[in-house]
């Protein structure tokens, strides 16, 4: 998947900007973005949708995750790039958006792209998800009879990207680290780090927003620290407005 070359010039060549791609938000997206705006609902920097996109139509994967739907914005922007003439897609691509939401909306999308036959959208929570498919993985290895008809996720996967809030990024990120193919690519926002008093952490008592993003953060750098010792290469891409963590699997 990845070009034969040091690990340092690969690492670069991958998480680099694609000149070649429209530097232009598509259409259909910039719609989104401004339904989101009314909303009041959290968007990506326009530099990180690019570069996610960039990244994303580079490595073509043969399965493809995306973490954290919403009403779609950066799905458009990668089946936008998958559908575009001389464009790779990928066989299957996911969308996983707990309790279903915003289904219809990501349904509605998917049509709009013409890409039903190999995108679906998934309402099961993410880490319930992982776990179905690591346990439908090892029931087939062992040729048991798996208790559900077929992996939620199809394998191998070779592209995980995460757009969920930062408390829950720690949990998220060690789950994707379970299911991601060897050279298999995860995409991932770096929490900000946690700034001024946050006050005493008081057993017991509930924990302030300030408290849950300390121990967030904490949680995440225990994730990446695991996700080095487990053999992943990592990249740090500052970007406007946000540092994107690319990592790829062992």
């Amino acid at each position: 998947m990845l070009p034969m070359r040091g690990e340092g010039d690969m690492l670069l060549a991958l998480v680099a900007a694609d000149e070649a791609l429209d530097s232009g938000e598509p259409e259909i997206a910039a719609n989104i973005g401004q339904q989101m705006l009314h909303m009041d609902l959290t968007i990506l920097p326009r530099s990180v949708r690019t570069r996610i996109r960039d990244i994303s139509a580079r490595i073509k994967p043969e399965n493809a995750i995306l973490v954290g739907g919403g009403i779609g914005h950066m799905s458009a922007w990668l089946l936008d790039v998958w559908t575009s003439e001389n464009q790779h897609r990928p066989s299957s691509f996911r969308i996983v958006e707990e309790g279903g939401k915003f289904g219809v909306i990501l349904d509605r999308l998917i049509r709009r792209y013409d890409a039903v036959s190999w995108t679906s959208v998934i309402s099961t929570p993410w880490t319930e998800v992982v776990a179905e498919t690591s346990a439908w993985n090892a029931a087939s290895a062992t040729n048991e009879v798996p208790s559900i008809s077929k992996a939620p996720l199809p394998s191998p996967t070779g592209l995980v990207v995460i757009d969920v809030p930062e408390i829950q990024r720690p949990a998220f990120l060690r789950s994707a680290l379970d299911i991601i193919q060897e050279d298999g690519v995860i995409l991932i926002l770096e929490p900000e780090v946690p700034t001024g008093d946050v006050g005493d952490f008081e057993p017991g008592n509930p924990q302030t927003e300030a408290q849950r993003r300390v121990d967030a953060f904490n949680s995440w750098m225990a994730v990446i620290r695991e996700a080095g010792a487990r053999g992943f290469k990592s990249a740090f891409v500052e970007l406007s407005g946000a540092t994107l963590v690319v990592l790829v699997g062992a």
